[in-house]
């Protein structure tokens, strides 16, 4: 096996078992390679999800890719003032994100984990409307999200050319040539295109929103986690505190009845 195999081998194998496998993997290398590979990182469950997809349902995973290209070529193709049936490109990339989710949570449930759905269909949505997919599929450590319209950015939207003379003779009378009027492809197009981008906009909201509240909940969780260390060496403290007060008084009390047997001795030999 060569070292890129049994790098990706580590991205296939159970989430818990990868470090332990990528510090024996560092340890049959040596010099650079060996820093690379213990450099790695341990994917979060979402992307190691994600990557099971890649490594185990090739089909699904390859479908969110080829209709996420096709969704961002008829975007662009919009954005130009081409025809482009942005709406059906837009269905069967959700259909293709929808299976492919489906798919993750299957494989993360088998091994006992469960996956953020929303990040799971975010990442897989953002994985296949990158303009420059990842070098290494398969490979992914964090969730990943929709980079949005914005994505599309270099790409100017046409517009109707008006053409005016620079300075016409006092005589003579400026002339406008005139729009010609946009085809219905065109339109529609463009509507699609506008219509995208509302939703991704709005995607991106309820993105920010779910981080907002998952950081709030870290934080609870957190906070309950600190509380209850708390507790526990406040429980530790007491069960110190009682074990020895138990010592000291079962330590008075043995003292107590010697010294009343000691006095019963010598009541009886007087």
């Amino acid at each position: 096996m060569s070292a890129l195999d049994a790098v990706d081998d580590l991205y296939r194998q159970p989430l818990g078992d990868f470090t332990r496998a990528r510090n024996a993997l560092a340890k049959t290398l040596s010099g650079a390679d060996a820093q690379r590979v213990r450099a790695l990182e341990k994917p979060t469950v979402v992307a190691w999800a994600v990557n099971q997809v890649y490594w185990r349902a090739r089909a699904a995973f390859d479908r969110v890719m080829k209709t996420g290209a096709e969704l961002r070529k008829s975007q662009l193709a919009a954005l130009q003032g081409k025809a482009a049936d942005v709406r059906a490109a837009t269905d069967a990339h959700r259909r293709a994100i929808a299976d492919a989710s489906a798919e993750a949570e299957r494989i993360a449930a088998g091994a006992g984990s469960r996956p953020s759905p929303d990040a799971v269909a975010r990442t897989f949505e953002a994985l296949s409307l990158a303009a420059s997919p990842p070098e290494a599929p398969g490979r992914l450590t964090d969730a990943l999200k929709p980079a949005g319209f914005e994505a599309l950015a270099g790409i100017t939207p046409t517009k109707s050319a008006v053409r005016v003379p620079a300075r016409p003779a006092h005589h003579e009378r400026a002339e406008v040539e005139p729009r010609e009027p946009p085809t219905r492809a065109g339109h529609g197009a463009k509507a699609g295109a506008k219509e995208d981008a509302k939703a991704a906009r709005a995607r991106e909201a309820e993105a920010r929103k779910r981080e907002a509240e998952e950081r709030e909940a870290a934080a609870a969780a957190r906070q309950r986690e600190s509380e209850l260390r708390k507790a526990d060496a406040a429980v530790a403290r007491a069960e110190a505190t009682e074990k020895l007060a138990r010592a000291s008084w079962e330590h008075a009390h043995d003292a107590l009845l010697e010294a009343r047997r000691k006095r019963d001795d010598l009541k009886k030999s007087r």
